[in-house]
C-alpha cells in the first residue's frame, strides 16, 4: 500500500494538512518501471514545491508548476528482482511506494482478442496452478471512452503479483508471452499492463495528434466541444447523418414526415431478433425506426426535461417532435437525454428512434421499466410503456459515427485508457486489433500514426508487436477476394515500414467457427520471441527470371518447409486483374520458394494464404509460420 507521511507545522494545526507529493494513477507499490531507460515519474504536489525522488539511492528533483504538476526522471537502472522502495518528498511531507521492481514493462492493447482472459484460454487448469511468480507484475486498466485526454482513470488501478486469482482474467496473449519472457530471461521482470476493448476500432486508440492527422481538426474540435457540452456537439454534428439519410433514402426525412414510413405495433418489448416474421428476425443487422408519444401537461412541457430510453443495441439517433436530442453508439449503455422545453408542447409529443444494428442482437436491450420520461418541473417520470410502433427501412449501411461514440470514436480509448498512463517508458507494446477495420482502407496508415503518437508518450525505444489476424471464416477451394487477407497485408505493410517492429502471425492458430481462437498460448510465446529480437519469417521479394519466380524471405530459420505434403498450400498467382489468381505448386529450396511458369504467362503478383480462413502448412524448421502475404514480381 502506498505510505503518506505529512508534515505539520505547529501553527498549522488547525487547518487541513497540505497533500504530500503523490505520481499519477499507473504508478504504484508493486510496479516494474523500466530498465535501461530514464526512469520518468509524473505527479502532483503543492504548486511551487520542490519535489524530490529517491529510489534506492538514485535521486532527482524537479519544480512543482502553478497547477501542482512536476516531473522527475532518475537515471537508467539495470533489471533488479529485489523489491526497491521509491520516496517521494517535499516540505509537506513524503509518499512511500513500496515493492519496486526494475525490467521490462510491456503494454498489451486492441480488441477482444487481446482481451480474451487465461480462464477461456487453451490448458487453464494448469496454466494458472503454474501461474504464481512474484516477478511478473500485471496491471489492468478499467474500460471507458473520454473525448479528450485525461488524467485519471475510469476507477483506481493497482499493480499485483501474477498467482491464480489474478491471471484469471487477465489477457491470456499478454500473460503468456509474459511468462515465456520470464523462462527466456529469468532475471528480468516483467511488468504487464493491460488496456484493451473487445469490438474497438483502431482509430479510438490515436493520439489526438493522430486524430487530427487522420481525421482533420474538425473532428479533433468536434470532440473538444462535447467535452464541454454534449448536446451542443450532437447538435452540430448530427447534419452529416441527416445527410447521409437523405442520400440513402431518396431525399425523404422520416424526422419530420415520419407517417411516410410503414408502422407496425412490435411484436414484443425485446431484441427485434425475437420479432419471429418480421425479417429482422433472420436479418438483424438493419436500420429501423421506434414510435412512441408521451402526453405532457403544459407544465411540464413548459421546462427541459430528461428522456431516458434504456439501452439501444448498437446506434441511436433520437428525436422528439422531429428534433434530434441526442445520439449514442454502444449495446448495453443507457441513454438519457435532455430535451429542451423549446421542442416540447402541450399535449402529445411524439418520440423516435432511428436505430442501427451492426451485429448479433439489435433493438432494445433493458426492459421496458428503463424507458421513460423525467419533466422539469418536479413531477414524476412518466413510463414510456412497451407499447412502442416500428418501421423497418429500407436503408442499409451503418448511418455516420459521431467522433465520441465508444467503440469507434476518434481517440476516445486513448484519452481515458492509455493518456492516464502518463510517460512511464514502455520496453514494447503487443498490439492484437483489426478485426473491427476490415474493409476499411488504410490500416497500414493508421498503424504509423499509431506508433508515433505511442512512441511519443512511452519513448521512441518502444518495440512495437503486431498480431496478423487469425484465420477465421468461410474455407475456400478456389482463390478469392478477402477482406481479412487485405488487413494482414496492410498489417505486415506497417511493420515493414517501420524500423523497430515485428509481425507475429497467428494465421495457423484460429478456429474458423470461432473470431475468438483459444490457443493464445502459442501466440504468447511467439510474441515472446519477438519482443527479444528473434527475426519472424517475412516474404522480402519475389522475382522472375525467364520461367521461374523465386520468392525470398528472412527471418528463416533452417529452411522452409511443408507440413503434411510436398508442396505449400495456399499459393497464387495472379495477373493485374481482380479474379486474375490462381493456385499454383511450388517448390521449397533452402530459404526460398519457386514457381515454374509457362511461356509467356502475365504474372504479376504472388499470393500466399489469401482467404479469410486459410489453410496454412507453410513454416520454417523451427515451427514458425510464413504470414499470409502479397508480393509484386520484379
Amino acid at each position: 500500500m502506498i505510505r503518506l507521511t505529512i508534515a505539520l507545522p505547529a501553527l498549522a494545526m488547525a487547518t487541513s494538512a497540505a497533500a504530500a507529493p503523490t505520481l499519477g494513477p499507473a504508478y504504484g507499490d508493486d510496479m516494474v518501471l523500466q530498465r535501461g531507460q530514464p526512469i520518468e515519474l509524473e505527479g502532483k504536489a503543492q504548486p511551487g514545491e520542490t519535489v524530490v525522488a529517491d529510489l534506492s539511492g538514485n535521486t532527482a528533483s524537479a519544480l512543482a508548476n502553478a497547477d501542482g504538476s512536476f516531473r522527475i526522471t532518475l537515471a537508467a537502472l539495470p533489471a533488479d528482482t529485489e523489491a526497491s522502495t521509491l520516496v517521494l518528498r517535499d516540505t509537506t511531507g513524503e509518499t512511500r511506494y513500496e515493492g519496486i521492481a526494475i525490467g521490462d514493462v510491456i503494454l498489451c492493447s486492441g480488441q477482444s482478442n487481446m482481451e480474451l482472459p487465461v480462464n477461456r484460454a487453451l490448458d487453464t487448469y494448469n496454466q494458472l496452478r503454474l501461474a504464481p511468480d512474484d516477478s511478473i507484475r500485471l496491471l489492468t486498466v478499467p474500460k471507458t471512452t473520454a473525448p479528450v485526454p485525461l488524467r485519471k482513470f475510469a476507477e483506481p488501478v493497482k499493480w499485483v503479483a501474477a498467482d491464480s486469482e489474478t491471471v484469471a482474467e487477465f489477457s491470456a496473449a499478454c500473460f503468456y508471452m509474459g511468462k515465456r519472457l520470464r523462462a527466456l530471461r529469468p532475471a528480468v521482470p516483467v511488468g504487464l499492463i493491460h488496456s484493451s476493448w473487445g469490438g474497438s476500432a483502431a482509430r479510438t486508440w490515436l493520439t489526438p495528434k493522430g486524430v487530427s492527422e487522420l481525421y482533420g481538426g474538425k473532428t479533433l474540435e468536434l470532440l473538444r466541444a462535447y467535452s464541454s457540452g454534449p448536446y451542443a456537439a450532437t447538435r452540430r454534428f448530427i447534419p452529416q447523418w441527416m445527410e447521409w439519410w437523405r442520400e440513402q433514402d431518396n431525399g425523404r426525412e422520416p424526422w419530420r414526415e415520419p407517417d411516410t414510413l410503414e408502422w407496425a405495433p412490435i411484436p414484443q418489448f425485446s431484441f427485434w431478433n425475437e420479432w419471429t416474421g418480421t425479417g429482422l428476425d433472420t436479418n438483424p443487422r438493419a436500420n429501423v425506426w421506434l414510435r412512441q408519444t408521451v402526453t405532457l401537461t403544459r407544465e411540464q412541457a413548459n421546462r427541459d426535461g430528461r428522456l431516458s430510453i434504456g439501452a439501444i443495441d448498437d446506434l441511436d439517433l433520437t428525436f422528439v417532435n422531429g428534433e434530434p436530442v441526442g445520439y449514442t453508439f454502444g449495446w448495453g449503455i443507457e441513454r438519457t437525454y435532455t430535451v429542451p422545453d423549446e421542442f416540447l408542447r402541450e399535449g402529445e409529443n411524439e418520440i423516435l428512434i432511428a436505430a442501427n444494428n451492426m451485429w448479433d442482437m439489435g433493438g432494445f436491450f433493458a426492459g421496458p421499466d428503463r424507458l421513460f420520461f423525467t419533466p422539469g418541473n418536479g413531477d414524476e417520470p412518466i413510463p414510456l410503456g412497451a407499447d412502442w410502433e416500428y418501421a423497418k427501412s429500407g436503408v442499409e449501411g451503418v448511418p455516420p459515427r459521431a467522433p465520441w461514440d465508444a467503440n469507434a470514436g476518434a481517440g476516445v480509448m486513448h484519452n481515458a485508457m492509455i493518456a492516464p498512463l502518463g510517460p512511464i517508458r514502455l520496453a514494447a507494446v503487443a498490439w492484437y486489433q483489426g478485426e473491427a477495420d476490415v474493409g476499411q482502407p488504410d490500416y497500414d496508415e493508421k498503424l504509423r500514426v499509431l506508433f508515433e503518437g505511442w512512441r511519443n508518450q512511452f519513448g521512441r525505444q518502444a518495440r512495437m508487436l503486431i498480431v496478423q489476424l487469425a484465420d477465421f471464416g468461410q474455407r475456400q477451394s478456389e482463390p478469392v477476394e478477402s477482406g481479412w487477407a487485405v488487413l494482414r497485408q496492410e498489417q505486415l505493410a506497417g511493420v515493414m515500414a517501420d524500423g523497430n517492429a515485428a509481425l507475429v502471425t497467428a494465421i495457423d492458430i484460429g478456429e474458423p467457427a470461432d473470431i475468438h481462437p483459444a490457443n493464445k498460448n502459442v501466440l504468447g510465446a511467439r510474441l515472446a520471441d519477438a519482443f527479444t529480437g528473434r527475426a519472424m519469417p517475412m516474404p522480402q521479394s519475389a522475382v522472375r527470371d525467364d520461367a521461374h519466380v523465386t520468392v525470398s524471405f528472412t527471418g528463416i530459420e533452417g529452411g522452409l518447409v511443408a507440413h503434411g505434403g510436398p508442396v505449400p498450400l495456399g499459393v497464387e498467382i495472379c495477373g493485374t486483374a481482380v479474379g486474375s489468381c490462381r493456385y499454383v505448386l511450388a517448390r521449397l529450396v533452402d530459404d526460398t520458394m519457386v514457381i515454374d511458369l509457362g511461356d509467356g504467362d502475365d504474372a504479376s503478383r504472388v499470393r500466399h494464404a489469401w482467404s479469410d480462413a486459410p489453410v496454412v502448412n507453410l513454416y520454417d524448421a523451427a515451427g514458425r509460420p510464413v504470414p499470409g502475404f502479397e508480393l509484386s514480381i520484379e
